[in-house]
């Protein structure tokens, strides 16, 4: 969209036979599923580009505002439901902690600015440690602490553990575990209480079919059921893309597949002197997910749109993700029961239970042909914390997706479905350049180059993105000031798009 406004001929490569990758619809029996996201955070970026590119967002993906946001549900005792309301998330705190609930409002003073200061910096691309090394990024270090964890940031605000995993568990969207995640992202609940959690109509597929058909608008040609196998290159350059079906030619070729599966596959080793794959497999990823999508016989009013379960074994749960590579046996969870919000994803009198666990990453160490149906098992006896009981006889249409499935099927890296994890060797610029820095007339974008995961800051990558690129082609970045057509229209730029 921002490519098409400033003049620039874009051309969208994509593997499946619809846009938006895990960012997209599953449909199955009648029942429409989120495959990855199923939630929207800190709108105001997404505005921004649509904004740019002359429409509405909020008129083109209506949108609800929930309150309550979820519901957390503690192994170790007691629920929390967060919502927006200062005042009753005060009263919700202090019925666990009294002693905390007087600390929120300074929490929340404290990540306003926090998330003030480092917003024009996650704004920008970062090439190198010079960038670092900034005044203005050097005043920031008191307030940022990045020798902190966010268990440690919050250990200043909160006393009870329960109420600090209900300000951290967010480093999930990350893949990390809130003890090793860097304290910079206190501001990820922050967003969610200051700026809100909202449900796209139709789920946040949603958003990424209003995208292409906007884009499509805007002159933008979108290949569909066709992978990307390699990228061509000349003389160091991108110069195009090979698919099954063609090769194509092109100024400048944008990747945002999975960085790291997606550099094995589409660019020769021996063409990286930076990203080899030895240095790919040398880095840290994040968790992975076991995903059931199921489609129930009946309703669920009475469960919020969003409930986390919390497992009272919480960190070894943690350890058995990131550290020895094993399942858990009393794991945490999430289920999204998106129909009590939204009538348009089940027939009438059903449901659609999105059911995640945070697993590990391949590592050889679970073999899921074998685990997959005890894992099942476990999946459903855990529902039944959270109130979801007698649920089998009741499963209309099923179905199952392991850290094989996001490999084979979304082309992730060991199936981490966070792609890099954001750790602080692995933050700003110590990630995939958005420029990428090994192949010239290549551009990165999406949750493995700065500034990292979760939907907003992808739509921020895409910004950084695009003005490097339009720089790199002469071209302006003010998109809303410019004309329907540039006069250098005629530069051509292909972005690929391998999800």
């Amino acid at each position: 969209m921002l490519l098409a406004r400033a003049g620039v001929q874009v051309t969208v490569v994509e593997k499946r036979d619809h846009v938006g990758g895990r960012t997209s619809t599953m449909e199955q029996d009648g029942f429409r599923f989120d495959v990855g996201p199923t939630f929207f955070l800190y709108p105001r970026v997404l505005q921004e580009i649509f904004a740019a590119a002359g429409y509405d967002l909020d008129a083109e993906i209506p949108m609800k505002r929930l309150d309550p946001q979820y519901r957390l549900v503690f192994g170790g005792g007691g629920e929390l439901l967060a919502t927006p309301n200062v005042a009753k998330m005060e009263q919700a705190i202090a019925a666990i902690s009294p002693e905390d609930a007087i600390r929120f409002h300074n929490f929340l003073t404290h990540n306003r600015l926090k998330l003030e200061s480092f917003l024009p910096f996650l704004e920008n691309p970062f090439s190198s440690w010079r960038d670092l090394m900034k005044p203005s990024m050097l005043k920031l270090l008191p307030l940022l602490k990045p020798w902190a964890s966010l268990d440690d940031d919050l250990r200043l605000h909160f006393k009870d553990e329960r109420i600090r995993l209900g300000f951290s568990f967010q480093s999930k969207y990350l893949g990390m575990s809130p003890f090793r995640c860097p304290s910079l992202f206190s501001i990820l609940s922050f967003l969610e209480y200051e700026h809100g959690v909202f449900h796209p109509v139709g789920g946040c597929g949603a958003v990424s079919t209003a995208m292409g058909r906007i884009a499509q608008e805007m002159g933008v040609e979108i290949l569909l059921d066709e992978p990307v196998d390699e990228v061509l290159m000349e003389k160091g350059h991108a110069v195009g893309i090979r698919t099954p079906k063609r090769r194509l030619q092109a100024d400048a070729v944008i990747v945002n597949a999975d960085f790291a599966g997606a550099m094995q596959r589409m660019v020769p080793d021996a063409k990286r002197r930076k990203w080899t794959n030895q240095k790919i497999a040398g880095k840290k990823f994040s968790c992975s997910t076991f995903m059931m999508y199921l489609g129930i016989d009946g309703r669920f009013d009475d469960l919020s749109h969003h409930t986390i379960f919390l497992s009272e074994s919480y960190r070894q749960n943690l350890r058995d993700i990131e550290e020895l590579h094993q399942l858990s046996e009393d794991p945490s969870f999430y289920v999204q029961n998106a129909s009590v919000t939204d009538s348009t994803l089940a027939p009438k009198g059903q449901s659609t239970l999105y059911v995640l666990l945070p697993v590990t990453h391949e590592s050889g160490k679970v073999d899921w042909r074998t685990e997959t149906p005890r894992y099942r098992e476990l999946a459903l006896k855990q529902m039944e914390r959270i109130g979801i009981k007698d649920i089998e006889s009741r499963i209309r249409t099923e179905r199952i997706i392991t850290p094989p499935g996001w490999r084979d099927g979304f082309g992730l890296y060991k199936g981490a479905t966070f792609s890099m994890a954001h750790s602080l060797d692995q933050m700003l610029h110590l990630r995939p350049h958005n420029r990428f820095e090994d192949v010239g007339s290549m551009y990165l974008v999406g949750g493995g180059t700065h500034p990292g995961s979760g939907l907003p800051v992808i739509f921020e990558s895409a910004r950084i993105t695009s003005k490097l690129l339009l720089e790199d082609l002469g071209l302006e970045a003010e998109w809303a000031a410019m004309p329907e057509v540039s006069e250098k229209a005629d530069k051509k730029a292909w972005m690929q798009v391998a999800s």
